[in-house]
């Protein structure tokens, strides 16, 4: 912890509606070390996006609001201007966004986008940064480099955009790598093969890479360590042996019962009942009591602290807090 690259202490991003100031995200804190991979997994609306775009800067001060601290290298991003952040964003610290489709600009070829991120960080001259361009998109398995620079998105598949969108956060060597759902809406074949990339793009430049995902599957082949997110606040943390053989929360329990078994047969797959709470729904108590089997009126009254287990692993759960005992799956 005390060398961590990325450092979040107490992260509280909310949004401005006609309803008023609704937190998406509820005092978080976490930390990601140089070479790590960290999985932060939750349903669609728990805050995991919200959280990537937070460090990037990209909340709009018209129409949201993040306190707390985002220390990067021990510089707090909260306090740094537009300037710095334009610094920082690509060069320091990339984003892989979730649709590369929406992402890369479509008027624009690739080589151009690619050129530009170079060129505003590394100040090369326009040779040397098309080498770098073509360089790296053959390292992220592109094929026919050399010519795939002169086409635009809408030329390529979603798997070789996805490619592109890896190339352009490589390209400048950063230090954290954002990956926000990369696989989303891709085959499993390039799934597979996105994944294995960024493995050893991790291995062989020692990036570190939070990985934002709801797919437990990805969570047990990229990271060392987990973050279970939860209508914005963090429920289970701890690595990822011990999430997969012993989660303690009751939502976490009910992710990996939700991944369909080969071994069992099952007449129905297991869901968790309910839908995540709509930002600002719940005012006291724990998030997740309302789809819970194990809530009782404390649950719904007071909301529970995060639980150190051990060392690694923490909790949110009146479960532990009581001495009530586990949760069994």
């Amino acid at each position: 912890m005390e060398n961590a690259l990325l450092k979040v202490e107490g992260l509280r991003t909310s949004f401005f509606t006609d309803d008023g100031e609704i937190p998406i995200v509820n005092s978080i804190d976490f930390h990601v070390r140089s070479g790590e991979i960290l999985g932060i997994v939750g349903e669609s609306g728990c805050g995991k996006s919200v959280t990537s775009l937070s460090i990037m800067g990209l909340i709009p001060s018209q129409t949201g609001n993040v306190d707390g601290q985002i220390l990067f290298k021990g510089e707090n991003l909260t306090l740094a201007t537009e300037k710095r952040m334009r610094e920082i964003r690509g060069n320091e610290i990339a984003m892989i966004f979730q649709e590369p489709m929406t992402s890369l600009n479509p008027v624009f070829t690739i080589g151009d986008q690619l050129l530009e991120a170079i060129q505003i960080h590394r100040k090369l001259p326009k040779k040397k940064a098309k080498e770098r361009a073509v360089e790296m998109l053959k390292l992220v398995g592109l094929p026919r480099a050399e010519q795939l620079i002169n086409d635009y998105p809408h030329q390529l598949s979603g798997g070789m955009r996805q490619r592109v969108m890896i190339a352009m956060a490589m390209i400048c060597n950063p230090e954290l790598l954002i990956a926000d759902e990369p696989t989303t809406a891709l085959d499993v074949t390039i799934q597979a093969q996105i994944l294995d990339l960024m493995k050893a793009l991790n291995k062989d430049t020692d990036t570190a890479i939070i990985m934002i995902t709801h797919d437990l599957g990805i969570v047990a082949e990229m990271c060392s360590r987990v973050i279970v997110m939860y209508a914005g606040h963090i429920v289970e943390e701890s690595d990822i042996k011990t999430i997969f053989k012993n989660p303690k929360h009751p939502y976490t329990v009910g992710l990996l019962q939700s991944v369909p078994d080969l071994r069992q047969k099952r007449e129905r797959l297991y869901s968790i009942k309910g839908n995540v709470p709509k930002p600002g729904s719940i005012q006291t108590g724990c998030h997740f009591a309302p789809r819970c089997d194990h809530a009782d009126e404390r649950c719904f009254a007071e909301t529970p602290n995060l639980l150190n287990l051990s060392d690694v692993h923490k909790v949110k759960c009146w479960l532990y807090e009581s001495n009530k005992g586990e949760v069994s799956g």
